[in-house]
């Protein structure tokens, strides 16, 4: 029996979650969709009888996003069931779809630092996380003499040092390519730490804020966090770009490039392939996945060296 799969558009403030995967007792953006979906699919209270969410970027404990992606699979009945509760309401715009989206809003979103923004059928081989290409993350900070604004302390790091932007933006540019960022991730027991870096960049916003722009195929864990803090010490004199490209042929985590807070930090968006060509994707990135890697995806290109596998 065909299935139907749902393609989630999904923006959230980070900072009362802890990160995007369901804890017990602890409030997560996966919990509370799941419960939401649980209660709208009439499946019972208990969290192991929610649909599986499936997700572009599994993001940690504070963590914003204003572009995460998920999918979720429905049975027809449940899905018939949707779209016939809609009919009863009467005509409204945007049928079933808009439908589910209100409710899970409704519902999950009711403390407002959650928003469902989109829900629609997805194209056929859609997969949240491995049909990504890419995951667009950025960094904000206010150096020594920027913009301290109150009402935006929540996403915003504050750094109480004069930094060096086109010395940041230089030595940043210089770690794109595909490496191994060991020094540069938490470490895995079994998990590569191989990615390929599409760009990484910093420039200044209109209100004089330090705005990171990183984009790769995907990151391992702490990832962009460490390389927001190796360009802090770039940016305040403690390294130069030299041995920034030392540290990261090191290959092993070191204080050079510390983690800063989750709070300046927002997935911002997650790239896909022409609908024609997602389950090609799908199929190319899971056939090179790393069986142990539970939260990211690494690049499809990798010599089958570099992936671990379980003895």
């Amino acid at each position: 029996m065909n299935t139907v799969r749902l393609r989630l558009d999904l923006a959230y403030d980070g900072a009362a979650f802890s990160g995007w995967s369901r804890q017990p007792g602890l409030r997560t953006v996966e919990g509370e969709l799941g419960e939401a979906l649980a209660t709208i699919l009439r499946r019972g209270a208990d969290p192991v009888d929610a649909p599986r969410v499936t997700v572009a970027g599994r993001t940690d404990a504070g963590v914003h996003a204003i572009g995460q992606v998920a999918h979720l699979e429905l049975s027809p009945e449940e899905w018939h069931e949707i779209a016939q509760r809609d009919r009863r309401r009467g005509p409204r715009e945007g049928g079933p779809e808009a439908s589910l989206r209100r409710r899970l809003n409704g519902i999950a979103g009711r403390h407002g630092d959650l928003v469902v923004r989109d829900a629609r059928r997805a194209p056929a081989g859609f997969d949240a996380r491995f049909s990504a290409l890419w995951r667009r993350y950025e960094y904000r900070l206010v150096d020594r003499g920027g913009p301290r604004d109150p009402r935006r302390r929540g996403h915003t790091l504050w750094v109480d040092e004069t930094l060096d932007l086109a010395a940041m933006d230089s030595a940043s540019r210089a770690l794109t390519g595909l490496h191994d960022f060991a020094a540069f991730c938490k470490p895995r027991e079994g998990a590569t730490t191989i990615r390929t870096l599409l760009d990484y960049s910093w420039s200044r916003d209109e209100d004089g804020a330090l705005i990171g722009h990183v984009r790769a195929d995907a990151f391992c864990h702490s990832m962009v966090r460490a390389l927001v803090g190796a360009a802090i010490a770039v940016g305040a004199g403690r390294l130069d770009e030299d041995a920034l490209l030392a540290v990261l042929d090191g290959a092993r985590r070191t204080g050079a490039a510390p983690v800063v807070g989750a709070h300046g930090l927002t997935l911002v968006e997650v790239g896909y392939p022409p609908d024609a060509e997602l389950a090609a994707r799908a199929e190319q990135t899971r056939a090179r996945r790393d069986p142990l890697l539970s939260d990211e995806v690494p690049h499809v290109g990798m010599p089958a060296k570099w992936f671990p596998c379980p003895s």
